[in-house]
């Protein structure tokens, strides 16, 4: 069975730096288990790490596609699995790290996704619903054809819900009964995975400083750039957070000053659901981060070390 390394938890809470530190002790490589660094010139708001920032340690599954494309779980549980089985075979065991639970979680477990195809006419529809008559009127519908389904996905995530309507739609299997919403927690790999958590106060107090210094940084000549070079607002890496608030700025729905608040309370409140939603991988050992991180480093270290016998 593969080795593989799996770090989680919120948002700003230092995935990316004990990743470093780890892959550098281990001699090892990084694949991202983030949903928004795959892109190319999402970089300040996602707080990719830096040529310099990675220490010459090989990342995987960075600035990999261009801005309007988009990108799936499915994907990234194909290019993931694929990646450890090469990290591996060379003798090195891979380090994931990144807030998106779902990935985590699918390639961990081994998710087999409904291979219904998609309908880009139903999918068009769909979508027109929800501008018009509101996401509401998208998860009702969902509701009424998946009712098991639509109690386990949030009304704001439209793409899942449409998703969802899809499998229905075209004569497959409910995507409550598909492993894309259910798991039995056995892990496909022999893994270390490592939650990060910290303070929920000084989480809170990062965020909002990270996103002072993303603004400092250049965060909205990022997204004006992004824009001007043909990135289409609606384009699912637009959406997230940091640059949607921006967007709406920069057509005079709302002031910077507001913008950059909605950015801060997003982001805390991404960071609670991102907590809410690990809860459901037991098989989580969890590490408080405290100012004192080469203990933590070292700690976490001798315990792979232990695992796996280096």
């Amino acid at each position: 069975m593969n080795k593989v390394i799996v770090i989680i938890g919120p948002t700003a809470v230092g995935k990316t730096a004990l990743s470093i530190d780890l892959a550098k002790k281990l001699n090892s490589e990084i694949i991202s288990g983030d949903s928004m660094l795959i892109y190319k010139g999402f970089d300040i708001g996602t707080a990719k790490p830096s040529v310099a920032e990675q220490s010459g340690i090989k990342h995987h599954l960075i600035d990999v596609l261009e801005p309007n494309s988009s990108f799936s779980v499915t994907e990234f549980k194909e290019r993931a699995a694929e990646l450890v089985d090469n990290i591996n075979a060379r003798g090195k065991i891979p380090v994931i790290a990144g807030g998106t639970g779902l990935y985590a979680k699918a390639l961990l477990e081994n998710y087999n996704f409904n291979k219904t195809s998609a309908n880009e006419d139903y999918r068009l529809r769909l979508e027109q619903i929800a501008k018009e008559q509101g996401k509401e009127q998208q998860k009702k519908m969902l509701e009424t054809v998946d009712p098991e389904a639509a109690k386990r996905l949030h009304i704001n995530d439209t793409r899942r819900v449409i998703r969802a309507l899809e499998v229905f739609h075209q004569g497959g299997e409910y995507i409550s009964q598909d492993k894309e919403l259910n798991s039995n927690n056995l892990l496909a790999y022999d893994a270390v995975v490592i939650g990060l958590n910290m303070d929920r106060a000084k989480l809170y107090e990062r965020i909002n400083n990270r996103v002072d210094i993303m603004m400092e940084n250049g965060l909205l000549d990022e997204v004006k750039l992004l824009l001007h070079n043909g990135v289409k607002k609606d384009c699912q890496a637009m959406q997230a957070i940091g640059y949607k608030e921006l967007v709406w700025y920069l057509e005079g729905i709302c002031s910077l000053e507001f913008a950059v608040d909605k950015i801060k309370q997003a982001t805390r409140n991404f960071a609670k659901r991102q907590l809410t939603w690990f809860r459901r991988m037991s098989y989580i050992k969890w590490y408080n981060v405290t100012e004192n991180k080469s203990d933590l480093v070292e700690e976490i270290y001798k315990e792979i070390a232990l695992k796996y016998r280096l």
